[in-house]
């Protein structure tokens, strides 16, 4: 499996943003789709996760509210709907899967390419 993450830019503060996530190859219904961001000189942390066949869904308390994670079986797409962005969102938004849960990156298995995202005051 191979993952392609998009959507990131620049946005003004309350703004909104869609990530998305492309998986090619097959992601089995025991899989965990997730977003976690980077700031430069800073640890990655975990942002937003979904299990694949259930659709059980993990935020971090910081976007709770205002992040909505979702998946698109048929298009093996997991998407990730930012609203009320502030600058403190401002991030490189990586995809990640994994075959169990875990909010530390080091235990993901599968990273996208990262998309930056962009918050102006």
């Amino acid at each position: 499996v191979q993952l392609q993450a998009s959507g990131g830019g620049l946005v003004q503060a309350g703004g909104s943003l869609r990530l998305s996530c492309a998986a090619s190859g097959r992601i089995y219904s025991s899989g965990i789709m997730a977003w976690f961001r980077q700031v430069p000189g800073q640890e990655r942390k975990f942002v937003a996760s979904i299990r694949w066949g259930a659709g059980t869904t993990v935020y971090a308390d910081s976007v709770k509210g205002r992040f909505t994670i979702s998946r698109e079986k048929a298009e093996n797409t997991v998407n990730l709907q930012m609203s009320d962005l502030k600058v403190e969102d401002s991030a490189i938004y990586y995809c990640a899967w994994s075959s169990s849960w875990s909010t530390r990156p080091q235990d993901w298995k599968l990273w996208g390419q990262g998309t930056q995202v962009t918050v102006s005051s």
